[in-house]
């Protein structure tokens, strides 16, 4: 019934685009309601949330499991409304609720990996950098997607993201892609906290749990000659916006062992997560792929 998908694909970019223009209060406290409906909606996502809380803090009783989840669930729910201004508003829509913190200058074409962990704001991160980048005449930037099950939204995202110069790059691409980004000086972000299955992924702690994690950073970091830089977009304090915060190089970084380089990435995640639970991409099974014979966290 192509007609049927077709009217849900242009219902679902009206209200992108309705909400995209509203003033950016009202778009904040729609998706905190969305977000605490979810939470007390019975699915299988909010069961996903709670797991990985649960394995990630086991020192929490329940009612603080509850109370965390809860608060994930609105900043979620805030983070995808926002959505519509990120990938639909102009710059200086974007630029008015994201500020850009970096310690390391963007427009010296050195190659450069920004590490972007999975923070409800990471998608707004990427899109401030990236219309900065045209502002100011820097590098443009390279991010990594994973295509969509829709095609129309699928197309039109990769559309809105690349709308100020960048370059969007399905996951599922060759490396040498990456490495030709890389090494023209433009900014390669990755975001590689994600459980994508065993291919180029090894198990290294993640909050002590053996974690399925792509040794992708090391090996691009390698082969292009890149420094890399933790990349996060945290709310600022009143929360009535963000800030992406591009930290200065890692030392040694790449070493001469992809699995250490790994696990040391992950622990530079964790801590950043420990401090902000609440802003972390609790919806994802980070745990999905388990060592060989154990059981599945999500059964």
């Amino acid at each position: 019934m192509a007609w049927l998908s077709n009217l849900f694909n242009f219902l679902g970019l009206s209200l992108l685009r309705l909400f995209a223009f509203l003033p950016y209060t009202i778009t904040v406290y729609v998706g905190y309601s969305l977000g605490w409906l979810a939470a007390h909606i019975p699915n299988s996502r909010a069961r996903v949330v709670k797991t990985n809380l649960r394995l990630c803090f086991p020192h929490l009783k329940e009612p603080e499991i509850d109370a965390l989840a809860l608060e994930h669930w609105k900043l979620f729910g805030r983070s995808v409304i926002e959505r519509s201004r990120v990938w639909l508003g102009t710059s200086d829509q974007i630029l008015s609720f994201v500020e850009l913190d970096s310690r390391v200058p963007l427009g010296d074409r050195k190659p450069r990996i920004l590490v972007n962990p999975h923070f409800v704001g990471l998608e707004g991160g990427f899109m401030a950098l990236s219309a900065l980048a045209k502002k100011n005449g820097w590098p443009r930037g390279a991010g990594l997607y994973q295509k969509m099950k829709n095609p129309f939204f699928n197309q039109k995202m990769v559309e809105w993201r690349d709308r100020f110069g960048a370059k969007s790059i399905e996951r599922q691409s060759r490396l040498r892609d990456l490495i030709r980004e890389t090494r023209d000086g433009n900014f390669v972000v990755i975001a590689p906290d994600i459980d994508l299955g065993p291919r180029d992924s090894i198990f290294v702690p993640f909050f002590n749990i053996p974690t399925s994690t792509v040794t992708s950073v090391s090996r691009l970091a390698k082969l292009s000659g890149a420094e890399v830089c933790l990349m996060t977009t945290l709310l600022n304090q009143d929360k009535t916006g963000y800030i992406c915060t591009i930290d200065e190089p890692l030392d040694n970084f790449p070493s001469e062992d992809p699995e250490a380089d790994t696990a040391r990435l992950n622990q530079c995640i964790e801590k950043l997560v420990r401090q902000r639970p609440a802003e972390y991409y609790w919806v994802h099974k980070r745990f999905k792929h388990r060592p060989p014979g154990e059981p599945s966290f999500y059964q």
